[in-house]
């Protein structure tokens, strides 16, 4: 077998780890909406414009809050496309709805490198990020996982929650999208909260 077989086999491996593990983490841990100590907490990260994030970025108007991060194989690269679909298929409605793609790899993730990778695909989402303790203040609050898993070659990628969060205009947790969940189920939940407002 060749040297790139088998990187090719390792990465497979290690991204469907880290989405099996990722999802099992979040259905444990991530509370259903109205129950508490979701969301709560204080954070303060950047744009990548250089704007300030805070937990008042996510009130006013309902919001898709996404954790990820630009080296991901797989998950976040999908669920940014299906954020920007999504966005096309809400028409006018999505001018009522906000998006947040929060970086949980701030060592590499700096605000330049994560508002291109964003900018890349779709200009309605924000691209978030922050120093360690900034992110893992932000994590925290919002009851996401993310962890550094190290690989063989000495580099490492990310396992992190997969589920886009559902976030109503007065900053308050009130469902997920789950990844591969499908754009009928996703577009009738992100209508119900710009409905709810």
């Amino acid at each position: 077998m060749s040297l790139r077989t088998i990187r090719i086999a390792l990465w497979v491996a290690v991204a469907g780890f880290a989405v099996l593990a990722t999802l099992a983490y979040f259905f444990v841990k991530v509370p259903a909406p109205g129950q508490g100590g979701i969301g709560g907490g204080d954070y303060a990260l950047t744009t990548g414009s250089g704007a300030a994030f805070t937990p008042a970025s996510l009130q006013g108007k309902p919001s898709m809050l996404f954790f990820g991060f630009t080296h991901c194989p797989q998950v976040c690269p999908t669920t940014l496309s299906e954020m920007a679909v999504w966005y096309e298929e809400l028409g006018a409605e999505g001018e009522k709805l906000n998006a947040f793609f929060v970086s949980v790899d701030p060592e590499r993730d700096t605000p330049a490198v994560v508002e291109d990778y964003v900018r890349a695909v779709s200009d309605k989402v924000t691209a978030v990020t922050g120093s360690p303790d900034q992110v893992a203040a932000m994590t925290k609050a919002w009851g996401a996982f993310a962890e550094k898993v190290p690989l063989e070659d000495g580099d490492y990628t990310m396992d992190h929650t997969a589920s886009v969060y559902l976030i109503d205009g007065q900053g308050q947790f009130q469902g997920t999208i789950a990844y591969g969940e499908g754009s009928g189920p996703a577009l009738e939940k992100l209508r119900r909260l710009i409905a709810k407002g």
